[in-house]
Formats: structure tokens, C-alpha cells, sequence
């Protein structure tokens, strides 16, 4: 199986979609990305590490931007292969699992990789496996503890669907695991217990009246959320239970850290008879909009007149980079609300200019 790289970035998204690509099953597609890269450009070191595909370039030039997406997608529902339609508007559509996130930023960077001749800038192309599930399994991950050379630059540009915009830096995630205990007794002499799920009440009601935060940061907007994600609890159905627990999912700015996170959540819950476990955590990534390898890319989307700078809502690997000190952001094409739903596709026309822009930035040509 082959793709061609300096095909119309369009045809080659709808071909990276045709590949069946589930989390954990991306040996196939990392396969036919390798021998594109190998066969059809110059210039790159290219490596294979599990199915993760690295290339860079390396000459000498004063900056290097790190062009980074995932191969995965979530599991497919009967929306492979692609197909082509013409939506309500009359625009054209590519339609099918990966479309939006993010083969159709896949399609931009391995396009590009082919047929810019000279950037201005080193190039590090990154194509990595399992970001859709665990962090545990994230091929990104991976290469940053076992070769973190490779994610050196001085901005990395992550093909997240954004609609075009720039999405900058990402917010902090974590969860915590809100316990509640009791005394069991039977149903019909409840007296003689005390109800674990009664007491996660004051837990809830805490949630419902909580009073969100909104931050600027570099003229970006992060809007906080604090949400019960589950519950549970309940022995059979004649038995009072004496332990119920709710799992809480705290969205925050990046202007927090995870442990400046944590105590906040332990401080809306002071004073209630509860346990607290952080199950889950990751840092959020601050915009880094001012960083000079990111300023020539948001002059060319501020001219191009389709998208412009946002924040980003939910966490991605920019928070990996920002990590390290490196800026980073989300630009890609789709919109990220169709990503893993059935009916995921996105206008072809944003493959175009996503494509159109970043040739712009990468051969320093503003025009």
C-alpha cells in the first residue's frame, strides 16, 4: 500500500483515512508513512521507533519547528472508508473516521514535508501512535523518555483539528475520587444504618453552585469547569449502603499548576466528611504566543482572514512540549466538536488553507 506525498493534500487525507488505524493498531499506517517519507523526500533523517515515525532535517538553520500529530483514531462506526459529499451549503466534504482528528493534519504535514524544497526553518516531523487512549500507551510520551532529542525546537505545531485558528496552549486536566461512608443496614430498617449515597448530596450540590473562572492569558480566554464525571454505589436493592464515590473532573487554566489545581478542588470540598484521591492529572500549557518562531505564523493567519488565536479547550500534547519550554500549538483543520463522532468530516476547503498557511510560515513567504 502507497500514498503520494505531493498529491493534492485532500486526496491524501481521504488516503490516510482508507487506512484502518485504531489505538494500538497502527502498525499498517505507520508502515506506509515510513516508505512515504523514505521514497518521496530529501533531506530528512528518517526513524522508526514502535510505530512512531520521526523525520527531521538538519541544516543548520537558526530555528526548528516540529510538525507533530497522531496516527491513531478512536474505534471506527461504519465510517470507513472515506467518501466525498457536498454538505448543505454547498460546500465539499471529506467524511469518515480520522477526518477531523487528525489525519487531515497528518495529510498537511506529510504533504508539506514533500514539496518544500527549502524552509526557513529545520523541520522535525513527528508521527506517533496511542494518543487517543492512556497516556501510559502515548507514543509522544514515549519518545520524549526514550529519545527526547527529537523534541527539541523552538515552537511545535500540533495538527489538532482548530478550524483553521490557532489554538493556543491547552488546559490542565485531573480527577479526583470524592468518597463517602456509612453504616449498612437493611432497607426496611434504614434507621439503623446511615446512606453513603445520601452524603454524597452536600458533593453535589457544591457542583451545581459552582461559580466558573474565566482567565485571560496573552488575549486568550480559558474558561474553567468543575464536573462530576461518575458516580457510584449501592449494594443490592433492600440494602442501605455505607459506601458510595463520585469522580470529579476538574478543567483549569494554565495558569495554574496541577498541584495549585488539586488544593483548589480540595478547598471547594473543605469541611464535608469525604475521602480525596487525584486518580488523574496532567499540567495545562500556557499560549506562549509571544515566542518569535510563533509570531510570523500568526501574522499569516491573522492575513489570511479564515481563522485568527483562541484558546484551547480540553488538554493535548502541547502540554508536553510546554513541559520542556517549548511553545507550542494547536492548528489544524476540522472542527474539534465533530472529532470521534460518527458523523465526523470537516469542509475540504479548510485542508487547503490550513495547508496554504503553514506553507507561508515554513518558506517565510507572508504574501
Amino acid at each position: 500500500m502507497t500514498i503520494d506525498l505531493s498529491a493534492d493534500p485532500i486526496d491524501l487525507a481521504a488516503a490516510l483515512v482508507d487506512i484502518p488505524s485504531v489505538s494500538k493498531d497502527e502498525a499498517l499506517i505507520a508502515d506506509v508513512v515510513e516508505l512515504a517519507l523514505r521514497e518521496q523526500t530529501s533531506g530528512f533523517e528518517i526513524a522508526r521507533h514502535g510505530n512512531t515515525v520521526l523525520a527531521r532535517t538538519n541544516r543548520g538553520l537558526p530555528t526548528r519547528v516540529i510538525l507533530a500529530g497522531h496516527l491513531d483514531t478512536v474505534p471506527i462506526a461504519d465510517n470507513v472508508p472515506s467518501r466525498f459529499e457536498v454538505g448543505a451549503d454547498g460546500e465539499r466534504e471529506l467524511w469518515g473516521c480520522g477526518t477531523v482528528d487528525m489525519k487531515s493534519g497528518d495529510a498537511v504535514f506529510l504533504h508539506l514535508a514533500a514539496t518544500v524544497a527549502d524552509p526557513v526553518h529545520d523541520l522535525t516531523l513527528i508521527f506517533y501512535d496511542c494518543e487517543e487512549i492512556a497516556s501510559e500507551f502515548n507514543g509522544l510520551g514515549r519518545i520524549e523518555r526514550e529519545l527526547p532529542e527529537w523534541l527539541d525546537g523552538d515552537l511545535a505545531v500540533l495538527g489538532e483539528p482548530s478550524g483553521g485558528w490557532v489554538e493556543a496552549g491547552c488546559q490542565g486536566t485531573l480527577r479526583v475520587r470524592l468518597t463517602t461512608s456509612g453504616v449498612r443496614a437493611h432497607s426496611a430498617r434504614a434507621w439503623l444504618g446511615d446512606n453513603a449515597i445520601h452524603r454524597l448530596a452536600p458533593i453535589l450540590e457544591r457542583l451545581a453552585n459552582y461559580r466558573v473562572r474565566e482567565v485571560d492569558i496573552d488575549g486568550c480566554v480559558y474558561r474553567e469547569g468543575l464536573s462530576a464525571v461518575r458516580v457510584s454505589g449501592g449494594v443490592a436493592g433492600n440494602v442501605v449502603p455505607d459506601a458510595a464515590e463520585v469522580d470529579v473532573n476538574f478543567r483549569f487554566a494554565p495558569d495554574r499548576t496541577l498541584e495549585q489545581a488539586t488544593e483548589h478542588v480540595r478547598e471547594v470540598f473543605a469541611g464535608l466528611e469525604l475521602g480525596f484521591e487525584r486518580t488523574d492529572g496532567a499540567p495545562g500549557a500556557l499560549p506562549g504566543l509571544s515566542a518569535p518562531a510563533a509570531k510570523d505564523l500568526i501574522e499569516i493567519v491573522h492575513a489570511h482572514g479564515s481563522g485568527g488565536v483562541r484558546a484551547k479547550y480540553g488538554w493535548t500534547d502541547v502540554s508536553r512540549f510546554a513541559a520542556r519550554g517549548i511553545p507550542a500549538i494547536n492548528f489544524g483543520p476540522g472542527d474539534p466538536n465533530l472529532a470521534h463522532k460518527r458523523d465526523e468530516h470537516l469542509p475540504v476547503r479548510q485542508i487547503t488553507q490550513v495547508t496554504s498557511m503553514l506553507r507561508s510560515y515554513l518558506t517565510g513567504d507572508k504574501n
